[in-house]
């Protein structure tokens, strides 16, 4: 008899589909619910009115092998939340679920496990930066505080890679902005500090791709906009800086597609990058729906 592998599983596929959500719609103050589905061939669709509590930098990540999570983030008056939002492997976003762990803005997430079914909320800002973790299990439950271990920043980004693992990279902290990365275990602990690789910069975004790995991209250096991407092998290891291909932006999202692909889009620009299964991102496609920013991203299905 050969192994039943789940579909999702380290040696199998990745996610078809991804979602978009939430975020702040260009006007100061102004945020939104407002979701854009990704096909498995990365088409993203016209907005879909939101379900939940409107907000900008939040965050998404997978879970239950096949759906996903929103999670934290910011909005007035109330200032910053814990509250979730789980997404069915539909696509359909849930309503409001009270939050678990510090409220916060500005953290990353990803996917971790052998079987690709848990994941994991990281850093950000409260009142202050923040180090912080919070898992999620494959019910899209969202764990108490983990004490933090790597350096308290906010404006991350995190993503997967060797098929059960993740890393967040990147960030600002009280000194500026850094390179520093911190990988997760399969079983969700994070790692101690490693000397970053790459341009020091914040409100980046990253997604999986090729099944096993990652790649982070955008953001700003603390002066400019930036397209430069850094590719994440199977062992985590981060490259120095490709020159970027697209349009130079930061508060963008990214999430995988078409199981070992990615996408990034939104953020301070109308453009989208495909990212191909070799790590390989693709010129401007015009973006569908609102230009927003602030917003996080997940796959599902």
């Amino acid at each position: 008899m050969f192994p039943i592998i789940p579909a999702n599983s380290a040696t199998g596929s990745g996610n078809k589909e991804g979602i978009f959500g939430f975020g702040n719609d260009g006007s100061p103050g102004v945020v939104t619910a407002t979701t854009n589905l990704v096909s498995d061939t990365g088409v993203v669709s016209t907005d879909v009115t939101g379900v939940g509590t409107a907000r900008r930098f939040l965050q998404g990540c997978e879970y239950g092998e096949d759906k996903g999570i929103f999670a934290y983030g910011y909005y007035n008056p109330t200032g910053v939340v814990s509250m979730s939002n789980l997404v069915s492997n539909a696509g359909v976003v849930a309503t409001d679920v009270t939050g678990v762990g510090t409220a916060r803005r500005s953290l990353g997430a990803c996917n971790y496990s052998g079987s690709r079914d848990k994941g994991i909320f990281g850093f950000g800002y409260g009142t202050g930066h923040v180090g912080m973790t919070n898992l999620v299990s494959n019910g899209g439950v969202i764990a108490t505080d983990v004490t933090a271990v790597g350096t308290a920043r906010s404006y991350p980004a995190a993503c997967e890679y060797g098929g059960d693992k993740g890393i967040f990279g990147f960030g600002i902290n009280a000194s500026g902005n850094t390179d520093i990365t911190n990988l997760v275990s399969n079983a969700g602990v994070i790692a101690s500090d490693v000397t970053g690789v790459g341009t020091a910069r914040n409100n980046l975004a990253a997604c999986g791709y090729g099944f096993d790995k990652g790649i982070f991209g955008f953001g700003h250096d603390g002066s400019n906009n930036v397209s430069m991407t850094n590719l994440v092998s199977n062992a985590g290891v981060v490259a120095s800086d490709v020159t970027g291909v697209g349009t130079a932006r930061s508060a963008l999202a990214a999430c995988e597609y078409g199981e070992d692909k990615g996408i990034f889009s939104f953020g301070n620009s109308d453009a989208t990058n495909l990212v191909s299964n070799t790590g390989v991102v693709a010129t401007d496609v015009t973006q569908v729906g609102t230009t927003r920013t602030e917003l996080g991203a997940c796959s599902f299905n």
